[in-house]
């Protein structure tokens, strides 16, 4: 004989499947996480370390954030990538956002996260090579890949110092054959992110610091800020919270990283797993030291810019590009997004 099943009254009844549908709406909002398609700025490098870490060690994931990262191929590109939708934010330069802003107001990415200070541009040519300045690049060859910021703020440098460019021929190559051309004689000089150049030398037997002459942008007149955490100016307005987690997520993941570098960089071959760990560690270090922990980041914290500095760079980028308006500062970064400076600080 078959036991009966028990009766409950149709009110406690009622009131369990409104409990299990609360409770099933409350883990599918809880489950639920902000996409952002995220561009790098380059082919994956040490540099980008800390990007990774934020991703692989759950910190995207604990502000509410699903994070897809692709590579780039040029941190002038990153901007183009995230002006076009087709990412809502990535790292790219900031010089290449002033001029997008002033010719297209209100369509440019904006940044919120300025990571490098000082910019690494530059032109790097054989020690032995007769340009010793920058007027000896007329009449020579230069190169570069297309999508290369050093390309993109070039003809800033030369009106900053009276180059007559029509006298500069420019050929475009691919990022891995930068530095291998110059070194081969099939062009004079490259124009170069130190931050990939300088490494890129290294793995090619090359001392950078003897067996090659630097020519920074920045000194030459062009006190310039560089690449940084730039969101697109729809996610901006549409989802500030979803920015903030964006940056919260990075600065945690870059402190950590700057902490412990073996164990990010461990963790950045699990991603690519071709790298060179010692040749991205070392990257990494020259990077840190040379354009990212500045005085100005001591006093300021990571993150952030001097609005003077800014306005001075704007100045400069309009006045060599003979742009017509200049953007404010508040068009082209804002740190709105930003942690408190006690959690920006590094020591």
């Amino acid at each position: 004989m078959t036991a009966a099943l028990p009766k409950f009254p149709l009110r406690r009844l009622a009131g369990l499947c409104a409990t299990a549908a609360l409770l099933g709406a409350i883990g599918t909002q809880a489950s639920a996480q902000t996409k952002i398609k995220f561009t790098l700025d380059w082919k994956i490098q040490g540099v980008h370390a800390w990007i990774y870490w934020a991703k692989d060690k759950g910190l995207f994931k604990a502000e509410g954030l699903d994070v897809e990262i692709d590579q780039g191929n040029g941190s002038a590109a990153a901007v183009t990538r995230v002006m076009s939708g087709t990412y809502q934010a990535g790292i790219g330069d900031m010089n290449a956002i002033i001029q997008n802003a002033s010719l297209k107001p209100g369509e440019a990415p904006v940044m919120v996260y300025m990571v490098y200070n000082r910019a690494p541009f530059a032109l790097i040519t054989r020690a032995s090579s007769d340009i010793k300045t920058l007027k000896d690049l007329e009449g020579k060859t230069l190169g570069s890949p297309a999508g290369s910021a050093a390309l993109a703020i070039f003809p800033a440098l030369a009106k900053k110092n009276g180059l007559d460019e029509k006298k500069i021929n420019w050929i475009n190559m691919a990022p891995n054959l930068q530095e291998q051309m110059m070194l081969q004689g099939q062009v004079a000089a490259s124009a170069v992110f130190s931050a990939t150049s300088y490494m890129n030398l290294v793995s090619q037997n090359v001392d950078p610091d003897k067996d090659i002459r630097w020519i920074f942008y920045n000194d030459h007149g062009l006190d310039l800020y560089s690449n940084g955490i730039l969101v697109s100016s729809k996610l901006l307005k549409d989802n500030p919270k979803a920015v903030s987690s964006l940056v919260k997520a990075l600065n945690t993941g870059f402190k950590e990283c700057v902490s412990r570098i073996d164990a990010c960089i461990d963790n950045l071959a699990v991603n690519e797993p071709l790298i060179n760990k010692d040749i991205e560690k070392r990257r990494l270090n020259y990077v840190l030291k040379s354009s990212v922990l500045t005085a100005e980041t001591a006093e300021l914290g990571l993150g952030d810019v001097k609005d003077a500095r800014m306005s001075n760079a704007i100045a400069q980028i309009a006045q060599s590009y003979g742009l017509s308006r200049l953007p404010a500062v508040g068009e082209v970064f804002s740190r709105a997004a930003l942690p408190p400076k006690a959690e920006r600080n590094l020591k």
